[in-house]
Formats: C-alpha cells, sequence, structure tokens
C-alpha cells in the first residue's frame, strides 16, 4: 500500500463523517508529496460526487500548496486553534 492511499485510510477511519475530498486533504497535508502523486491518487481515492468537476483544477491547485507548506506553519497553525 502507498503511503498516500495509507494515509487516507487511516484518515477516514479516524473521520468517518468526513467527506473523501476532506479526507484526501488531511491526507497530504505538510507531507510534501509530488505532484504527480496527489493527481493520480486524488482520481482514485476521492468520490466523484464530492466536489464538482469544473472545480477539480482549483482544488488539486490548492492540495498542491498544502502538501508543500513547511511544517511551521502547521505548529503555528495549532496554537491558533
Amino acid at each position: 500500500m502507498k503511503s498516500l492511499e495509507r494515509r487516507f485510510i487511516n484518515v477516514s477511519e479516524k473521520y468517518p463523517l468526513w467527506s473523501s475530498h476532506t479526507c484526501f486533504a488531511e491526507a497530504v497535508a505538510y507531507q510534501r508529496f509530488s505532484r504527480s502523486i496527489i493527481h493520480r491518487w486524488f482520481s482514485k481515492l476521492v468520490q466523484k460526487d464530492d466536489y464538482a468537476r469544473s472545480e477539480k483544477r482549483a482544488i488539486l491547485e490548492h492540495l498542491e500548496n498544502l502538501t508543500n507548506l513547511p511544517r511551521k506553519a502547521k505548529i503555528e497553525g495549532k496554537r491558533h486553534r
């Protein structure tokens, strides 16, 4: 099982009420996955009815940015919650 797939499954099991799109975003956050990995696994793991097809490009761009955020941003973000 691939790393992103494993993370997605773990998040899905931990938060069963979350949509597949939200679980995928949580799985990629701060993990520095490549663009191709995100695109490939998004198509395989995220249910098509969880997002508008017209917004797919913007969603993937957001996920690419989310995966590459520095860890410092993650730590600072948790302090403000």
